[in-house]
């Protein structure tokens, strides 16, 4: 039921503000609108007002604006507010306006979700240093070792973190080139992803170096004591190994089998608990951090004392370093604007890879995946995952609806724009082949989207003999 909802929710508002930029332009040029429909199909709920019919429908995968005199077909007087009465500039107005308040809908809400104070992991922006790998995966096979750095996947430099998920995620089963650094030479890996989760994303088996951090201290304790802060990381206990989970652990937690960042995420609670055990077993002898502070590195010795039959520092350790962030409005717009512009290249990178067979179909999600991504979202903590995913998704829906298909806004203002070009109009069997085209594209994508959607649902896809 969550899920159902916050389905509703989020198509609810994507739709209404793109069918609201078609209304509010047509008004604002003269244009007579006779229907505001927000879903197909049988009217549930309706009203008049003026000369507009103002309706929500059974069908919630779309909305439509119906306006006077906007096809041939329709009846037509010739009237000044009649659609196919205005100059081609405004009916342009008319039908891109859709689009773009989708676009808009994706900065402006990004820009309120980047002004709340959120955390997130740290390791994201931190350079692509290996932390681990796990045993069997394809980062092990491809002889990734730790301390390695990743300097490019593919063709594609990858800074942080983020970037290599992003890259290796949208490239399951697909052999794919890394250029590696270590010990300050350069040379080439070739991995291939595996499929993991119900979306199809790559995973590599790599993961990050992670720290865990000091959440809060005991006054008066061994730690404060010493010069422990909160918000300290843990690098390492001098004269001791490394704090890292093992090759085996991290197969044990799933390597290959969920996604790189989930696996970094709970691969630092195995460093976290390692770190502890070490406390406890140090039997009261002074233990000396190695600590990271904001930019600075220190050394920090302290001496574990006994409580409750048991060596402590008066620290409570979370697991993971993460980063809160609360910006102010114009940052957070500069900050929304690289999101979405990154968001943008993404998903034009992957419509790209799809005819040159760099991504795989199987990734396209449809109403089942996002409702199920929605409910998700819903379910946890802050509103400000649903918010996220509303914004992305409104960003696909502004951008795909402008690509130059016939049927959607994009078709027809392409149709519009070479028509100008060859200063006539076309014909209406022209227009309807056209038209019949785009129908049929549309088509074909609605089917594959809806299959992957009804593969990644367990039983059903049992139920299919070539699966």
């Amino acid at each position: 039921m969550t899920s159902i909802l916050a389905f509703l929710f989020v198509l609810g508002v994507l739709i209404f503000v793109h069918e609201l930029g078609h209304f509010v332009m047509a008004r604002r040029i003269g244009v007579r609108v006779l229907t505001f429909s927000l879903g197909f199909g049988p009217k549930i709920l309706s009203f008049r007002r003026g000369d507009t019919e103002y309706c929500v429908s059974a069908i919630p995968l779309g909305g439509y604006v119906k306006m006077a005199g906007e096809t041939p077909e329709d009846a037509r007087t010739g009237a000044s507010d009649e659609f196919l009465s205005k100059s081609k500039w405004q009916r342009f107005q008319v039908l891109v306006m859709g689009p773009v308040m989708n676009l808009a809908l994706a900065f402006i809400v990004m820009t309120f979700v980047l002004m709340q104070s959120a955390q997130s992991p740290a390791f994201q922006d931190d350079p692509v240093v290996v932390g681990g790998v796990a045993a069997g995966s394809p980062g092990d096979a491809a002889g990734i070792q730790v301390g390695d750095r990743v300097v490019a996947v593919g063709d594609r430099q990858v800074p942080a973190w983020r970037h290599f998920f992003l890259e290796t995620g949208s490239r399951a089963q697909r052999p794919t080139r890394l250029l590696i650094e270590r010990d300050g030479k350069q040379f080439e890996r070739t991995i291939t992803p595996v499929p993991v989760d119900r979306f199809e994303s790559g995973a590599t088996g790599i993961i990050p170096v992670t720290h865990p951090r000091i959440d809060t201290l005991q006054s008066g304790q061994p730690g404060e004591l010493a010069g422990l802060r909160k918000g300290d990381s843990f690098l390492g206990i001098r004269g001791t190994a490394p704090l890292k989970a093992s090759p085996q652990d991290l197969a044990e937690l799933g390597g290959g089998r969920m996604s790189d960042f989930d696996l970094g995420v709970i691969a630092s609670k195995k460093v976290s608990d390692e770190l502890v055990q070490r406390i406890k077993s140090s039997e009261g002898n002074p233990l000396t951090f190695d600590i990271k502070r904001g930019q600075e590195q220190l050394s920090i010795t302290v001496v574990p004392h006994l409580v409750d039959e048991q060596m402590r520092i008066g620290a409570q350790i979370a697991p993971l370093d993460v980063k809160t962030e609360k910006l102010g409005l114009v940052r957070a717009a500069q900050r929304s604007i690289e999101q979405n512009w990154e968001w943008t290249t993404l998903i034009f990178r992957t419509l790209g890879g799809l005819f040159t067979r760099e991504t795989s179909v199987k990734q396209l999600m449809g109403p089942v995946a996002i409702a199920d991504l929605s409910g998700t979202a819903a379910q946890q903590d802050s509103w400000i995952p649903l918010f996220t995913l509303m914004a992305m998704i409104s960003l696909n829906l502004g951008l795909l609806n402008l690509m130059p298909i016939p049927v959607l806004d994009g078709g027809h203002i392409a149709i519009l724009a070479l028509e100008g070009v060859s200063r006539r109009d076309f014909s209406m069997k022209v227009k309807e082949k056209m038209l019949l085209a785009g129908f049929v594209l549309l088509l074909m994508l609605m089917a594959t989207v809806i299959y992957n959607d009804l593969m990644r649902i367990q039983w059903i896809e049992r139920l299919v003999p070539w699966r």
